[in-house]
This record gives C-alpha cells, sequence and structure tokens, in this order.
C-alpha cells in the first residue's frame, strides 16, 4: 500500500484566513486528541470532547471537508465561591478531508461519555475482495 492510498483521512492543512479575527465570540478554542483505525470495510474515528453534550455538537461535511465543533457552557456557580478551577470551557474544533473512498452518505456519528465515535464506511469498490478463480 502506497502512502497515498494509507491516507483516506487526512488532516486539513492550516490556511491563512482572509479576515482580521477568526472568532466572533470571546473564548478558548480546543482542538480534540483523536484515534483512528481501519479495518477492510471502515474507517473509525474516536474524537475525546468531554464536556460536550450531543445538542452542543455539529457534524458537517462539506467538499470533502469533515468538521467537528463541539461547545461546552460552563457550570452555574453563581452560588458557591470558586476556589479552584481547572476545567477550562469554550469550543473544540477539528477538520478532516475525506478521500474518495469513504461512502460519505453513510457516515454513522454517536456521542457517549464525552467520545465521539464516527464511522466512516468505505465505498464498495474500495473495499478488497477476493475473486473465484472458475475452471473451464
Amino acid at each position: 500500500m502506497t502512502a497515498a492510498e494509507a491516507k483516506e483521512l487526512q488532516l486539513k492543512e492550516k490556511q491563512e484566513i482572509a479576515s482580521p479575527a477568526e472568532q466572533t465570540r470571546p473564548g478558548l478554542v480546543f482542538t480534540p486528541d483523536v484515534d483512528i483505525f481501519e479495518t477492510e470495510k471502515e474507517i473509525t474515528l474516536l474524537a475525546d470532547i468531554p464536556g460536550v453534550k450531543s445538542d452542543d455538537l455539529s457534524i458537517d461535511l462539506r467538499d470533502n471537508v469533515l468538521t467537528l465543533l463541539g461547545e461546552i457552557t460552563p457550570a452555574d456557580t453563581s452560588n458557591e465561591e470558586m476556589l479552584l478551577v481547572e476545567y477550562q470551557t469554550g469550543k473544540y474544533y477539528r477538520q478532516f478531508t475525506l478521500s474518495e473512498v469513504i461512502d460519505q452518505n453513510k457516515i454513522d456519528a454517536k456521542l457517549d461519555d464525552g467520545v465521539l465515535r464516527l464511522t466512516l464506511p468505505k465505498v464498495e469498490k474500495a473495499t478488497p475482495k477476493k475473486i473465484t478463480v472458475k475452471a473451464g
């Protein structure tokens, strides 16, 4: 397998933004850590997004670019005095470029205990097949 064939899912390269600012709202933006696994039939992507609820998660697919955007809302501590704050809130943002090997109409997403599981099935033609040779 060549290096190009092994890169069915690629990180999106950094691009310069034309506008002077990236965000219109204040706050931190985190890059979620991911693990990516591959079988003959699919690619599985696991993204760590602790604190994000399914209602606050957006997964968008445009022009072969898969975008993950999740937001953590701060806990209501208005009646409490903060002694120590280590858990930071903000947004999670990450993009991936999909190759033509992924069947984009069959992508499945599940969020469980702060881990997003994306299943990216491969198109039928990309799935390896064993061809039986018949005699005669």
